[in-house]
């Protein structure tokens, strides 16, 4: 445990912000009224949840590496924050859907509905609790591999010695 602390510190991090940024997506009217600038907005959540990355492995190469990591060192710490917040995920996604805006999936149906971007049901198969959680915790899964792959090329630095 003591070898994952800085990574379940970041992972924990991760999820908070997200939750944050949830908050803050519903309360500028992404989740209602202007749900047809949604997917935009919320693309730039990337920002964030890269700066966290670097964040968490530039604390791992100078707090548990003393200040020299390599790649694959970097590459298992990023790894083991996704693993970590793709198991969080779920919770973090039902919080989202019942807590902070349990009407985005009405309200995403009936827009899409209406724009005739889908079908009724192609919108309610779509848009609900399941379908998701099953996108986020693959979302999870994938871009924080992806991430952490890339991440730790630039945090990567040789010992001085």
């Amino acid at each position: 445990m003591k070898n994952i602390k800085i990574e379940l510190k970041w992972a924990l991090i991760f999820i908070v912000v997200q939750l944050l940024w949830m908050v803050g997506e519903k309360a500028v009217g992404l989740h209602d009224t202007h749900i047809d600038q949604h997917a935009t907005y919320t693309m730039l959540f990337a920002l964030p949840a890269i700066a966290m990355y670097v964040f968490a492995l530039l604390d791992k190469r100078k707090n548990f590496y003393g200040g020299a990591m390599t790649y694959l060192q970097g590459l298992k710490a990023g790894i083991i924050i996704t693993v970590i917040v793709t198991l969080l995920t779920p919770l973090a996604q039902y919080i989202i859907s019942t807590v902070i805006t349990p009407d985005y999936f009405d309200n995403a149906i009936e827009y899409v509905v209406a724009h005739e971007q889908m079908t009724q049901q192609e919108a309610e198969d779509y848009f609900n609790l399941r379908a998701y959680l099953w996108q986020a915790v693959f979302g999870a899964l994938l871009l924080g591999v992806v991430t952490s792959a890339v991440v730790a090329i630039f945090t990567r630095k040789k010992s001085n010695a």
